[in-house]
């Protein structure tokens, strides 16, 4: 990368770092505040649910327009969308307005988060993608796994009106560096000069990008079931805090996010496909651990296990996309895919949760998570293993 492009992506990783560390203040404290007003397990899933089904519907054209107008645009405004959403959970007092924000919530992420990826792999150097995309992919990581950390000790010590504001203050943050240092649009790089928009959709006639996208689908099931009823799962079973719980959530997150380096260099060295097939099997394996555990240690051990399955396969992942976003002229689609499979995944993730927890026992959607994400693995490997690509029509190329 040039100076010009480092300073792209200082300003994009900051930023995305700023905003998910807010989000992931207070989504450990959600599950239990919601159950204080009187969720049942269908509410609070619904209260990660609107987030999914938001992002889901409006993601298509998001990813879409950036390829035609530019990345600021949804960029600069999605944050500042944020940090107004954020502050309005300082006010909410029912499950119905919890469900609301986060719907909200869901739209300002879409504007964001496969936007900035469409932008990291706009200016990221051919051959390199593995790299760039899981060193951006850490701000992410990093920032869910001290968020959580952090939250769990701020409700402890100030209560949750502090973890609300803390979110606000720091998506306000993350709105003024992507104000000030994203260069205007006449200026950015873009991968796609087309002005006609991208049949999104068509896109899945690729059965690499379906592949990748069938993989962010199964992953983000499991991601789910754990973000959304782990604190429950530990409070109920183990009778453990917000504080250990936080801490859970961050070591799963800081394990993941710790190997983007170094499996994004391996990526741009080894087989690809071969790294996300191995981060699933981790996968498999931890949710079988969730189910096994008896305590706070064997917990930590299963998570971290899943945080190892995702720092495995996602800069495998993302790479494999940005190589198929250029190639169909379509970055910002294709990020916008794989981002509607990640809300999707956590939708239906917590959802199963949710359900299992209201008619069985919530330790049985570990099991099905397995079994979700086994299936998922098969899939993706009949269909990336094949030789070639399903040739895509003009109307998407």
């Amino acid at each position: 990368m040039n100076p010009k492009e480092q300073k792209i992506f200082i300003t994009l990783f900051m930023s995305i770092f700023s905003a998910v560390t807010g989000v992931g203040i207070v989504i450990p404290l959600l599950p239990v505040y919601a159950r204080d007003l009187g969720a049942s397990g269908f509410y609070i899933s619904m209260i990660f649910g609107a987030f999914s089904i938001s992002r889901t519907i409006f993601l298509p054209w998001f990813g879409k327009t950036s390829d035609r107008i530019g990345r600021k645009p949804f960029i600069v405004p999605g944050l500042l969308f944020y940090a107004l959403v954020s502050l309005g959970f300082m006010v909410s007092s029912s499950v119905s307005s919890l469900i609301g924000l986060r719907f909200l919530q869901g739209i300002a992420s879409g504007m964001i988060m496969p936007v900035a990826q469409a932008y990291v792999g706009d200016i990221t150097p051919k051959g390199k993608e593995g790299f760039y995309m899981g060193l951006f992919s850490m701000a992410m990581f990093l920032s869910l796994s001290m968020g959580p950390f952090m939250g769990g000790f701020i409700n402890r010590l100030y209560g949750l009106d502090a973890a609300f504001l803390g979110m606000g203050i720091l998506a306000v943050a993350a709105f003024i560096m992507a104000l000030i240092f994203l260069p205007p649009v006449s200026e950015e790089k873009s991968a796609s000069t087309r002005s006609e928009s991208v049949a999104v959709m068509g896109l899945l006639k690729d059965r690499l990008i379906l592949a990748l996208v069938t993989y962010r689908l199964v992953y983000t099931t499991c991601v789910g079931m754990i973000w959304c009823f782990l604190p429950l799962y530990a409070d109920a079973s183990f009778g453990l805090g917000s504080a250990e719980t936080g801490t859970l959530v961050m070591m799963m997150v800081l394990a993941g996010g710790l190997l983007h380096i170094p499996m994004g260099v391996l990526a741009d060295r080894l087989n690809r496909k071969l790294l996300v097939v191995l981060g699933g099997l981790f996968i498999v394996l931890s949710m079988f651990l969730c189910l096994e555990a008896t305590g706070f240690y064997s917990l930590l051990a299963a998570v971290v296990v899943f945080g190892i399955g995702g720092g495995t396969s996602l800069p495998a992942l993302s790479a494999l996309a940005v190589e198929q976003g250029r190639e169909t002229q379509s970055l910002g689609a294709v990020m916008s895919l794989l981002t509607m499979a990640h809300s999707l995944g956590m939708l239906v993730g917590s959802l199963i949760a949710g359900v299992t927890m209201d008619f069985l026992e919530l330790r049985l959607a570990f099991p099905m998570g397995a079994i979700i994400m086994a299936a998922g693995l098969i899939h993706f490997t009949w269909l990336s293993l094949k030789k070639g690509h399903t040739a895509l029509p003009p109307a998407t190329r």
